[in-house]
């Protein structure tokens, strides 16, 4: 007989590294730039992966993985449909909150901020930087609507690839660019045995400095 999934049994005792104020950047930005490094240089799985976490005006909150395309001095940039559940939630409740997890570093970084649309100059150069099906994909895609099969969008890419066929440069679609998660915190946690996880947490004071502190886990 097969025995019964008991999730509560499951344990990694974490012992890769170690996380101290002496040793970490006075800029989270820098900070987080390392990490990144380290966890590229890794191999990790899909390193720029982060749960975005937004909320509707009523404060009802929806998660889901996107990826990071750009830090910028300011913040962290992903892309999307303007038009999509998340979307239409950062338009009602302009904050968002990131979660990095590499779990072949022990890591994970938490961001919270508010949330601004890219320019649109930058919207277009990342836009006309991606494939060329995916950007047919942008303009096929209703994205967070419900459809009847996938035979639509299967259709609507037929007849945006058709339109465009004949330019060589395909316009952004309105809908589509790039928002800047400005944070206000970012923590990053490192894994230590017997659950005892080293916190540090950067916040954002009315100076514009960063103030560093250690969290209990």
């Amino acid at each position: 007989m097969e025995t019964p999934l008991s999730l509560a049994d499951i344990r990694i005792n974490y012992s890769l590294k170690e996380l101290s104020i002496d040793a970490v950047a006075s800029d989270p930005f820098r900070q987080f730039e390392t990490w990144m490094q380290e966890a590229l240089s890794a191999k990790v799985d899909e390193p720029t992966a982060m749960t975005l976490s937004t909320a509707d005006a009523h404060g009802k909150p929806t998660a889901r993985i996107v990826l990071l395309k750009a830090l910028e001095k300011n913040g962290f940039v992903f892309y999307t449909n303007y038009e999509s559940r998340k979307g239409q939630q950062l338009l009602a409740n302009p904050y968002a909150a990131l979660t990095f997890f590499w779990p072949a570093l022990e890591r994970q970084v938490r961001v919270e901020g508010s949330v601004e649309r890219v320019p649109a100059e930058a919207s277009d150069n990342y836009f006309h930087s991606r494939p060329r099906g995916s950007q047919i994909g942008a303009w096929s895609s209703p994205q967070s609507q419900p459809i009847q099969g996938r035979e639509i969008l299967e259709n609507l890419v037929q007849e945006y690839s058709s339109k465009f066929n004949n330019l060589e440069v395909i316009p952004r679609p309105e809908h589509w660019g790039g928002y800047v998660v400005k944070p206000e915190r970012i923590e990053f946690w490192q894994g230590r045995q017997n659950r005892l996880h080293d916190r540090l947490l950067y916040e954002l004071e009315s100076s514009g400095n960063w103030h560093i502190q250690r969290l209990a886990p």
